[in-house]
Formats: structure tokens, sequence, C-alpha cells
């Protein structure tokens, strides 16, 4: 993550992180640091696979552990308010043509998941909602091209 950068969250968003890093804290790093203690009392650390499988987790964790902490501290978290404009958080149908329609929520960039319809406010058709109620013709902006949508329903 760049400095200064700030990480957009839904509430949802901001548990889930919460409750992964909870998780490793109190339950994955006492088991690497019990896997830690059982590889030393094998013996011989320069030959020890097991003590540089355990380290090499414990690392990972770690860094894990510091990026989740760096990312709730840097949050900023969307509360949509209003629910007649869309914007981080809302659930919008838009439609690309007459009876061709799809339904997205609107989340942050860490908690996109297309397969999911959820889509982050910095991709095309996010920036381009945002800030616009159910009825607006709007134009997105993509890589392919720029093409228009009509925004059905903001939720």
């Amino acid at each position: 993550m760049n400095e200064n950068e700030n990480v957009v969250l839904t509430p949802e968003g901001y548990l889930a992180l919460e409750e992964e890093l909870n998780d490793l804290k109190l339950n994955k790093r006492p088991e690497v640091i019990n896997a830690l203690k059982y590889a030393r009392s094998l013996g011989d650390l320069s030959e020890n696979a097991d003590y540089d499988a355990a380290r090499n987790e414990q690392a990972q964790l770690e860094g894990r552990i510091k990026e989740l902490e760096y990312k709730l501290e840097h949050s900023t978290i969307i509360d949509n308010k209003d629910k007649n404009v869309a914007n981080v958080g809302s659930t919008i149908v838009i439609e690309y043509d007459v009876d061709d329609c799809e339904e997205f929520k609107i989340v942050g960039s860490l908690e996109a998941d297309p397969f999911n319809n959820k889509i982050s406010n910095e991709s095309p058709i996010g920036k381009a909602v945002i800030g616009h109620k159910a009825g607006e013709k709007i134009q997105v902006e993509s890589p392919n091209g720029s093409y228009e949508v009509i925004l059905k329903s903001v939720s």
C-alpha cells in the first residue's frame, strides 16, 4: 500500500477485515509459535526443514497482520445514508439495453468480487454511477470505449 493511501470500505468490509485480523492474532499466531517450538525441539536448525517452513509461515502471517492493521487504520467507512443516490454500499440495477439489466453492489476496491456482482467504486461502472439517481442516463468510460447505461434503481 502506498503511504497516505486511504482505503474505502463498507461497514461489512471493515468487519470482515477486523474478523480476519482477530483470527490471525488469536488463533493462527499461537499455532505458528507452537510449530516453531516443536521444530526447534527437533535439534539442528541448520538442516531442519520443519523449522524453515515454520519461520516462513510466521513471516507471512506477521506480514498479513501488519497489512490488515494498516488497512483498518487508514480506512474510511462509507455508510450510504442517502439511499436515492448511488454510492459505496448501494445496490444498483443498470440497464444496458431493453431487457438487459444487471444488479451490482458498489463496494471499496478491497471488497470487489465481480463473480458475486460486487464492483469497486474505482471500476468504470462504479465511478460513472456514483452520485447519480435512479432513472438517469449515464455515460460510462471504459478501456474498451464509452457506452451509455440507465441507472434503473438505487437501494
